[in-house]
């Protein structure tokens, strides 16, 4: 979801990062009634998510790029999540905590899938100016309504327009929550049109790289195909964002490329 100041933001961001992320513990919060197998953190999970995540990449060696979603889910994350599965690819989904309450049913197929849930505000506020107590219910607000989904909170916030702080920060750090922003944006909000969404991406991408789409724009989600070939045939390994920086987050931290 774009606005006047987004095309800025991804220049900015390279000056943000640095470091190497230190170890940080997932907190479960409690698992979720479904049908499964005991898997990673003691959590209930499906055979098919027990497959999904199992296995490691070495993105130290491998060319990884972690492709990512914001604002869904909504009726064309469905496609979206019918690609990846075609081709046994898991993303990060940075999820709308309003939309995550009003489709538990497409939370809980991202994560049986072996996708990545995290948080992108409630209603997409920009959470670098708002009010601290603003700033509080978008937080908790998507924690809890995707706890109430899949059974665990997220561990990854990525701020509505990129906008941090040193605020947000301390709150963030406070929560357990790593923030994500990105290195690769093409703009698909903005530029409604599959094939320069396409071409922007694989202009830009290289490897360690955090690709930011929105599955909230059907445009997108037909753009995402021929992006997956290309970036495989190029030879790139696809992981989630937490894959792509070692397996371990800090929380509070700003991430973008590995």
């Amino acid at each position: 979801m774009g606005r006047g100041g987004h095309e800025s933001e991804a220049s900015q961001v390279r000056a943000q990062v640095g470091g190497d992320p230190n170890a940080v513990t997932q907190r479960v919060l409690r698992a979720f009634d479904t049908p499964g197998v005991m898997g990673a953190a003691g959590l209930v999970e499906s055979p098919k998510r027990q497959e999904a995540v199992s296995g490691g990449v070495d993105c130290a060696r491998a060319r990884c790029v972690a492709l990512t979603f914001d604002d869904g889910p909504v009726e064309s994350t469905a496609k979206l999540l019918d690609i990846l599965a075609e081709r046994r690819i898991r993303a990060t989904f940075f999820l709308i905590g309003k939309n995550a309450a009003e489709r538990p049913d497409m939370v809980r197929r991202e994560y049986a899938a072996g996708h990545e849930i995290a948080n992108h505000s409630y209603t997409h506020a920009d959470l670098g100016h708002a009010p601290e107590k603003m700033v509080d219910a978008e937080l908790t607000g998507t924690q809890e309504a995707i706890r109430r989904a899949i059974g665990v909170a997220p561990v990854l916030l990525r701020p509505p327009y990129g906008s941090t702080g040193r605020r947000l920060t301390s709150k963030t750090r406070r929560m357990g929550l790593a923030q994500v922003l990105w290195t690769v944006d093409p703009l698909d909000w903005q530029i409604r049109d599959s094939r320069a969404v396409e071409r922007r991406v694989m202009k830009s991408v290289r490897p360690g790289d955090v690709v930011l789409m929105h599955d909230i724009h059907p445009t997108t989600v037909a753009a995402v195909p021929r992006i997956l070939d290309r970036l495989e045939r190029d030879g790139y390994v696809f992981v989630t964002v937490t894959e792509l920086f070692g397996g371990t987050m800090t929380p509070g931290k700003i991430y973008a490329q590995r």
